[in-house]
């Protein structure tokens, strides 16, 4: 009779301790269906700070479960960091040839990138300059201009060729102050650390210490594109496809366009 007793026993706390297993289990699978907090990493270039900012508070509201982390600089930095490794789950560029190179490279797929929106050139004072600089060949009565490092920066980059097109640079060349970004540019010119600067419209738009005094025209650089695109290998697909559709959506791209964005979509 012990001996079945003790069987008995045995047979039950091995019946409680796989149902306990189970009920986990199913609590486990229930948690997720419910949706737990995510967190994607967005590496975004500078220029669309203010925007994305915007966007995300409306898709945090739609979307309480995933957590959105910025990661914002130049594109060409950010390029580089991804490709040494960096975690991300989009990315999105100022410039093509960056995006692209993370495509060559495999780490985007082209089926999961778009064409977003595009920009504008423009050239900035200070509110209260007292030099007489009111187009981009005024340049040569400027102590200092700042533009972004060309090489990592793409609006350093469309502004250089900007000015070699207009046959500007050769006499302003040791004038300039370059930056790690276009919002350090802005920030130079806000501050009077220098006299004028080249930015995209959308940052000039958003400040109030500067003056739009001139606009590049179109022929004089490339074109001015922002592709976004997933990383192949982002740890949350679903997430991340989430976000990246909901930027490409009616109520993001309006949001693109008030901040001064051109829609390409």
């Amino acid at each position: 009779m012990k001996k079945k007793s003790l069987l008995f026993f045995s047979s039950m706390v091995l019946f409680l301790l796989l149902a306990g297993c189970q009920s986990k289990n199913t609590g486990e699978e229930q948690r997720d269906a419910a949706g737990e907090s995510v967190e994607l990493t967005i590496s975004a270039a500078a220029s669309l700070q203010d925007a994305l900012t915007e966007i995300e508070a409306r898709f945090e509201k739609e979307h309480p479960n995933v957590l959105i982390n910025f990661n914002f600089g130049a594109s060409g930095s950010l390029q580089q960091q991804i490709s040494q490794g960096a975690p991300a789950d989009l990315f999105f560029s100022a410039a093509e040839d960056k995006f692209d190179k993370l495509v060559n490279d495999g780490l985007i797929e082209e089926k999961n990138g778009i064409d977003l929106v595009g920009n504008e050139l423009v050239l900035v004072v200070p509110k209260k300059s007292a030099l007489k600089i009111k187009s981009f060949p005024d340049l040569t009565n400027a102590d200092k201009l700042s533009i972004g490092t060309p090489e990592s920066v793409p609006a350093g980059k469309y502004a250089k060729e900007s000015l070699e097109k207009m046959d500007i640079w050769d006499n302003i060349e040791e004038k300039v102050v370059y930056a790690k970004d276009v919002r350090q540019v802005l920030t130079y010119v806000e501050t009077n650390n220098v006299d004028a600067g080249i930015v995209y419209k959308t940052d000039a738009l958003i400040s109030e210490k500067v003056n739009i005094v001139d606009t590049a025209e179109e022929n004089t650089h490339g074109p001015i594109i922002y592709p976004l695109g997933m990383i192949k290998d982002t740890n949350h697909p679903s997430e991340a496809k989430l976000f990246y559709d909901y930027l490409q959506n009616e109520k993001s791209m309006g949001i693109f366009e008030e901040y001064g964005f051109k829609g390409l979509k």
